[in-house]
């Protein structure tokens, strides 16, 4: 077995100099990092994770806290872990799941245990009690979403107002003059608070007035069953829809699925545009679906960066909003039928809700 003296033998310093740097308890030059780095590859030495947590009272493990059983891990769900894990193991840490609720219960109990140096939160409430958790108990955590109060906490996220905007833009360039939001249930306690939700829904709300678009939502829960029931209600009560825009992806796939039941062809009756969805769910379905594509692997990046920065006393990463971009695929064309003129601006705008 490879002990620290091979080490320090090998790389011509002392035992203390190699513990320094494993453990990160003093600084070393960059030749002797260097130095003793090169001798740990050629002897196949392997760090003690345990024993360099307690040496230095971290264990270089930070958390992704994300809430498995209020919201399904889908493909988007799994780049933002992905992008995260490999920005953690760039710099020397270990990323892993917390699958805990957003009542922060759970997080309460798992932080006592010390088991992670900081927390990385994805799926943000507007009123969040896991940050409360957190500031209790001064853990160091990033959000990858945002509250409603932002002062002093770091955060990263998408860019809701550009992602619908440019969604917007595109439809509206290509002829359309009934265009929809599906969004999600806020009348579910669950969700009710839900960033994206509520953001989307308010800046489609602000921008298809801006384009003389009658403003329709319509609610819908987060899944496949869900969406194929909205779009039964979307055909009976807006049948000149020609565009729709699905803020949840699973929504999003069985809403294909329901359109074609209901006899409905994609594109040439409707369009399906999903605001936030990965290219590998975007595959599942037939056809393919053109999706705004959501930035899982900048902001995975990111909200792990702006975390590791706290913990190694950096300068602080500022906020940064990412919007969503838009990815080609087979379910959004021109619409066939004669549009009707779109109202001037807010003026000719009316507001309804199904």
């Amino acid at each position: 077995m490879v002990t620290m003296r091979d080490v320090a033998d090998r790389a011509g310093v002392s035992i203390a100099t190699v513990s320094f740097l494993l453990n990160d308890t003093k600084p070393v030059t960059a030749a002797t990092r260097a130095r003793v780095e090169q001798a740990m590859a050629e002897l196949g030495y392997r760090r003690n994770a345990v024993a360099r947590a307690l040496a230095s009272r971290r264990t270089h493990i930070i958390a992704m806290a994300y809430p498995a059983l209020d919201h399904k891990f889908g493909f988007s769900a799994t780049e933002f872990l992905t992008s995260a894990a490999n920005a953690a193991r760039e710099r020397d840490y270990h990323l892993v799941l917390w699958p805990v609720g957003n009542d922060g219960t759970e997080l309460t109990e798992l932080l006592g245990q010390g088991l992670v140096d900081g927390v990385v939160l994805m799926e943000v409430q507007l009123d969040d009690p896991r940050v409360t958790v957190l500031q209790e108990l001064a853990t160091p955590f990033a959000m990858i979403g945002r509250t409603s109060a932002l002062e002093g906490l770091s955060h990263v996220d998408i860019d809701f107002d550009q992602t619908v905007e440019d969604a917007v833009a595109h439809l509206h360039g290509l002829g359309h003059r009934r265009i929809v939001l599906v969004s999600g249930n806020l009348t579910d306690p669950l969700f009710s608070t839900y960033g994206p939700y509520v953001r989307s829904e308010a800046a489609y709300r602000r921008i298809a007035p801006e384009y003389g678009l009658e403003t329709v939502v319509m609610e819908c829960s987060g899944s496949t069953q869900a969406g194929q029931e909205a779009m039964a209600r979307l055909i009976h009560n807006h049948p000149d829809t020609t565009a729709v825009m699905i803020v949840n992806e699973f929504a999003a796939l069985g809403s294909v699925a329901g359109l074609s039941r209901l006899g409905r062809r994609i594109p040439d009756d409707i369009s399906v545009l999903p605001l936030l969805m990965a290219p590998e769910m975007a595959a599942l379905t037939n056809p393919e679906l053109t999706i705004m594509r959501t930035p899982g692997p900048e902001l995975g990046q990111l909200g792990t960066e702006a975390l590791i920065r706290q913990l190694e006393g950096a300068d602080p990463l500022p906020p940064q909003l990412v919007p969503a971009k838009l990815y080609p695929g087979a379910t959004v064309a021109a619409p066939t039928g004669p549009q009707p003129k779109a109202a001037a601006g807010r003026r000719g705008a009316r507001k309804s809700r199904s």
